[in-house]
């Protein structure tokens, strides 16, 4: 039997009211993602990447259309603490230490004391992070601070980790470097991943799935399946043929959407 996608979207719209007239965020979106997959959100700003991320955490609601997250609503998934979310900005409390903002989520869903430290250790160890809870965000690098924040999306063990952009702050070194431990802790942990992003060799070297998506109004152009290899992927896979033959089939969905309009 074919396992059920642990999220899909079916005809999902979404349509915000504004002072100057509807703006349609969303359209006819349909997407099933299934278990354990690594799926890239692409497209130019405004195109509906984040806006369908956040429908999926319940932080927007749809329309239109349907949308399923393990079989439930968002807003049951949320209540049943099936994903975790990471935003653009590491978001991290100034006064707590690492291990305190890492403990947050845990502190408010009433686990014990004994069983917080051992998730804070254990998360703050997938994203090489030991011997640094004590430190203060202040104390961390951008990109140390970013692994932080995985970390306490990671804390409460959800099935899914949402992440809208973590990386597009940092400069390329640094970037690269936390693509790698994200795969990493992708093939550790056998999470099913969205990640949106706006750059095409991070969709491209991280997924095991693109969408490519296009404005006005945000739809999909493009879903666009990898043949890159699922297991360890080196940085220097990004020279090879498939590679650039997958980077510029994205590059080609993304010109053909943006073109796109009604």
């Amino acid at each position: 039997m074919t396992e059920k996608p642990v999220i899909e979207a079916s005809n999902l719209s979404l349509t915000f009211q504004t002072g100057d007239g509807p703006v349609h965020a969303l359209k006819d979106v349909d997407l099933e993602i299934g278990k354990g997959e690594f799926v890239s959100f692409i497209g130019p700003s405004g195109c509906g990447k984040t806006t369908f991320l956040r429908c999926i955490a319940a932080l927007e609601t749809p329309t239109a259309g349907r949308l399923t997250v393990n079989g439930m609503s968002p807003d049951e998934a949320r209540k049943a603490r099936s994903y975790g979310y990471v935003f653009q900005a590491a978001g991290l409390y100034p006064w707590r230490t690492i291990a305190g903002n890492v403990r947050l989520p845990l502190e408010i869903m009433g686990y014990s004391k004994e069983d917080q430290a051992a998730r804070v250790e254990k998360v703050l160890s997938l994203v090489d992070l030991e011997g640094f809870g004590k430190k203060f965000p202040w104390q961390l690098s951008g990109g140390m601070q970013q692994r932080a924040s995985i970390a306490r999306a990671l804390a409460f063990d959800a099935e899914i980790l949402l992440m809208d952009e973590p990386f597009g702050a940092l400069d390329e070194i640094v970037r690269d470097k936390l693509n790698e431990e994200l795969l990493k802790l992708w093939s550790a942990t056998n999470k099913t991943i969205g990640f949106v992003t706006h750059s095409i060799p991070e969709a491209v070297y991280l997924s095991t799935k693109i969408v490519v998506m296009s404005p006005r109004p945000g739809r999909i152009h493009e879903v666009i399946e990898s043949t890159l290899p699922k297991g360890p992927r080196p940085l220097d896979i990004r020279d090879s043929e498939e590679f650039l033959k997958i980077a510029h089939q994205v590059r080609e969905g993304l010109r053909a959407g943006h073109a796109y309009d009604e």
